[in-house]
This record gives structure tokens, C-alpha cells and sequence, in this order.
């Protein structure tokens, strides 16, 4: 295959039943490092993707509450309603209808993630996604970070029919304003009409295109809402066809060719590293809430 050519659909991930996430995140794991080879996805971990539910008003706080993380990072998509976050670093905030938190846990955080206290209060239909990106170990023990950003924060374009919402490297000239350790590109594309997205990627880097509504169309083969397509790693070229209504979230990065060990909300190297972020959470090192 030539380094040009357009990639072609490796394996369809589909989703798995849904499960609740503490008591206001009701998720289908779309794909995992446990059920995948971790390379194969690398530097992407992990998505939960909560498809639109109503909540019905409410005064109790929806959403999971304080739990450490170590090693990676979470980014938090607001697909409809509004997230509060609060983290012992010093992170916090909400992102309504559009947003997006990329909180880096590096060293180790607690936070705690809810349904907005004003989306509780009057409720409607709520959706988020939330991915895991890993850190290469070099920075698995960085300094936590929290980076807030709101729909005005990104750069929006339009091309052929379909909007796209740069959320972080880069689209074309646009740029994302999310920052990550490792090159990443990420953004959203939303058909309006029939059209096609067509973009370029490095070749041996991982990219998945993952479907939340409609269908989109890779060298002649769909992809169905609820379902993940993880591409060929060989060649430059992308080309998608989406029909009106079609979403996805296009996911590109530089593998990170590393062991990856994990228990909970622990990803690591070593068994060893996992064994010392149990002691440290437990002793307190990555501070309260």
C-alpha cells in the first residue's frame, strides 16, 4: 500500500451494553484497553459515551463523586447539559452544552464530576462522552492540570455541508486550543447535508472514528451510530462520507509504544508503579476534596 493511500477500516468496535457510572452517567463503553490490544489504540485508553437521557428535576447531586485517578488523563465532553468538576489540584468548573474539560491526573488528583446544579434543578436530556488518553511515562507523574474550555473556545468551520469543531492539533489551518503531552488531533464533524470529510494524517499514527449518530461511509463500509471504526495504521490519507445528521468524533494520535498496566483508576507502567499509586492514594499523597 502506498503511504498515500486512503485508509481503510481495520476493525469495528461496537459498543458495549450500557452501564451506570455512579448514579448520573448511564454509558456504553465504545472501546477499552482491556477488550483491545492497547497498542492498537494508543495513546487513546478509553471511551464512555452516554447517549441522550432524560433527567427528570431533581436537589440531588447526579454524578460520581470523589475518586483518584494517576498516570493519564480524562477529557469530558458536554454533548447536551451542563458538568460540574472539582479536583485536589486546584481544577475546577463547569462546561455547559458543547464544552469540553481535559483534566491531566499525571501524579495522581481525587475529583469529582456531576450533573450542573442548575441543569439538576430544571432537568432535560443529558449526554456526555468521556475518553481516557494516556500519558507516556515520562510524564505519567507531571504536575495535575485542569484545562476548562466552553463551545466559544473552539474554532468552528464549515465545509461542504459538514460543521467541524476543532478540539485539539490541528484541522486543515485551524488549531485546537486543548493541549496534550503527545500529538494528538481531535475534532468533531456534524453533517448539516449529505458532503465528506477529507483529511490528512501521519502514516503509523492510530486513528478511530467514533459514530454517535447517523452513519459515515470509509472505503465503501459503514459505520453505525454506537459503533467505533479503529483504521489501518498505513497510510495518509482519510476520506468519509456522512449522510445528514451524521456525527462522529475523530480521534488521531502518535502510539505510545510502552507497557500499559492498569487497575481502576490507575494507569501505569509497571504492577510495581500500580501497587506504589494504591499506597499513595490511601495515604492521602494525592490529596482530599
Amino acid at each position: 500500500m502506498s503511504d498515500r493511500e486512503s485508509r481503510k477500516i481495520k476493525k469495528i468496535i461496537r459498543a458495549s451494553e450500557k452501564h451506570w457510572v455512579g448514579d448520573g452517567f448511564y454509558v456504553s463503553t465504545m472501546f477499552s484497553m482491556h477488550s483491545e490490544d492497547p497498542l492498537s489504540i494508543s495513546p487513546f485508553l478509553m471511551l464512555d459515551y452516554a447517549s441522550p437521557k432524560h433527567f427528570e428535576p431533581t436537589e440531588e447531586k447526579l454524578g460520581v463523586g470523589e475518586h483518584p485517578h494517576r498516570g493519564f488523563e480524562t477529557v469530558t465532553f458536554a454533548v447536551r447539559g451542563s458538568i460540574d468538576h472539582r479536583d485536589s489540584g486546584g481544577g475546577g468548573g463547569r462546561i455547559h452544552t458543547g464544552g469540553v474539560q481535559w483534566m491531566t491526573a499525571g501524579s495522581g488528583v481525587v475529583h469529582e464530576e456531576f450533573h450542573s446544579r442548575e441543569f439538576a434543578k430544571t432537568g432535560g436530556e443529558f449526554s456526555m462522552i468521556q475518553l481516557w488518553v494516556n500519558l507516556p511515562a515520562e510524564h505519567k507523574m507531571t504536575k495535575p492540570r485542569y484545562q476548562g474550555l466552553n463551545r466559544e473556545d473552539f474554532p468552528i468551520l464549515e465545509e461542504g455541508g459538514i460543521e467541524i469543531k476543532v478540539i485539539a492539533g490541528h484541522y486543515k489551518e485551524e488549531k485546537g486550543p486543548a493541549q496534550s503531552f503527545t500529538p494528538i488531533n481531535m475534532f468533531e464533524a456534524k453533517a448539516i447535508t449529505d458532503g465528506s470529510v477529507n483529511y490528512s494524517v501521519d502514516n503509523g499514527s492510530t486513528t478511530m472514528i467514533v459514530q454517535t449518530n447517523g452513519k459515515s461511509l470509509i472505503a465503501g463500509e459503514e459505520v453505525l451510530a454506537g459503533e467505533v471504526a479503529l483504521l489501518e495504521k498505513e497510510g495518509e490519507k482519510l476520506s468519509i462520507e456522512m449522510t445528514k445528521d451524521s456525527h462522529f468524533l475523530l480521534l488521531n494520535g502518535e502510539p505510545i509504544d510502552e507497557p500499559v498496566a492498569s487497575y481502576g483508576p490507575f494507569v501505569m507502567n509497571t504492577k510495581e508503579e500500580i501497587l506504589q499509586a494504591v499506597e499513595d492514594f490511601q495515604a492521602g499523597r494525592m490529596g482530599r476534596l
